[in-house]
């Protein structure tokens, strides 16, 4: 590490001769827990190594029962917040953040509830409609921005499939969980985790609609759903975080001309264990690249002692053709770590255990792609059942 340090960029305060420089509220987090509450979170840093995390603000049953996921556009200062719940209805959530990131809701509207993700997409800004996708419905659905308690969708997708996969228990049915944009924003990927596709649509800006395109095939017993797009010296590449079978897999992008559809073309499959593959009770949650590096969560290794899972570490060859090599485990300081995030300047982790239902903050070396130690941590409880859909379900930086 750097023997003085300055957050966020900014030039070292100096201080009088002999006293420490106060305290530097370094960034602002938002996270939401699955039992309502959404929550702004303080980090202030202290040094380098070390800070604290403290609740700024709190929204209580601001997204519905079950809030899920969680997007940012911090160009509007709006928040949205999806709702997972299972009672047949549900909410899709617009908040407003103050110059504190302190969260006001702004707009609400009703859905068939069971959303797991939500994206923006389309219209002149990218940011004209919204996508849910609906585990258990097996369907993603879109809504046109911005959000009234009249909304209704434009658009609802059904997806089904001849027969169960190879993990019944886990791919009964389509189970579609994600929606992501590839860098022209003009397609949707959505990993399907039950259907062990990526399904691909081309979006119509101006209507919001989505015309679906030959699908990509994971690997049987994959389970797809996370990924992230990636350009490389060798060209555009995907990857693929894999939960059911805890791997990651990398695709080869290419386009088709004018008209055409995006394809991938899977190249490289690699355990998030390393040399072993995960077991049944282990599941891969989410995937992040920064830099040359790529980190997936493990969800229930117990890696690093009891209810201490793990982070996987893979090193990208962005200067060929984008193919991963596995480095290492490290400590997520959390159990069932869901969601996690780099901040922009690549220098801190922000990961939630969503069973111990607590947000830790952890050093990363942007050179090496090391996470290093525990800067801060808090619990937002109650805490979470083992297995359970509870405790904390989501963690962002609000940059």
């Amino acid at each position: 590490m750097p023997t003085s340090f300055s957050p966020c960029g900014q030039p070292p305060s100096s201080s009088p001769r002999g006293s420490p420089p106060p305290p530097a509220l370094a960034a602002k987090l938002i996270a939401s827990h699955f039992s309502g509450p959404v929550y702004t979170l303080d980090l202030t840093l202290a040094n380098a190594t070390s800070g604290t995390l403290k609740i700024a603000g709190q929204v209580d049953n601001g997204c519905g029962r079950i809030p899920a996921w969680l997007t940012v556009d911090k160009a509007t200062n709006s928040v949205y917040c999806f709702d997972e719940s299972w009672y047949g209805s549900g909410v899709l959530a617009q908040f407003a953040a103050d110059d504190q990131a302190v969260l006001t809701p702004k707009a609400q509207a009703p859905t068939l509830g069971n959303s797991v993700f939500g994206a923006l997409y389309g219209g002149d800004d990218d940011k004209g409609f919204v996508v849910t996708a609906e585990y258990s419905p097996s369907t993603i659905t879109t809504y046109k921005l911005p959000l009234s308690a009249s909304s209704k969708p434009v658009q609802k997708l059904s997806f089904t499939m001849p027969k169960p996969g190879p993990r019944p228990d886990r791919q009964d049915k389509p189970h579609p969980h994600a929606a992501f944009l590839d860098p022209t924003k003009e397609f949707m990927v959505v990993p399907d985790l039950g259907a062990d596709v990526t399904r691909i649509f081309k979006i119509n800006k101006a209507t919001g609609e989505l015309t679906a395109c030959p699908t990509a095939a994971s690997l049987s017993g994959d389970g797809p759903r996370h990924g992230e797009f990636l350009e490389t010296k060798g060209g555009l590449r995907y990857y693929s975080l894999n939960e059911v079978a805890s791997s990651v897999g990398m695709y080869n992008v290419t386009y088709a001309g004018e008209g055409g559809c995006l394809t991938l073309d899977l190249v490289q499959t690699l355990s998030t264990f390393g040399d072993r593959k995960g077991q049944t009770t282990e599941k891969a949650a989410e995937l992040r690249i920064a830099g040359d590096f790529l980190y997936a969560s493990n969800r229930n290794d117990q890696k690093f002692g009891k209810e201490l899972d793990s982070l996987a570490i893979f090193k990208l060859d962005t200067a060929g053709e984008g193919t991963m090599s596995f480095m290492e485990l490290t400590n997520s300081h959390g159990f069932f770590p869901r969601p996690f995030q780099i901040n922009k300047a690549g220098d801190l982790v922000a990961i939630g255990g969503q069973t111990t239902a607590n947000v830790a903050v952890v050093v990363r070396d942007a050179a090496t792609g090391k996470l290093g130690p525990l800067v801060a941590n808090i619990n937002l409880p109650p805490r979470g059942t083992y297995m359970g859909e509870d405790g904390l379900s989501a963690v962002l930086w609000y940059e």
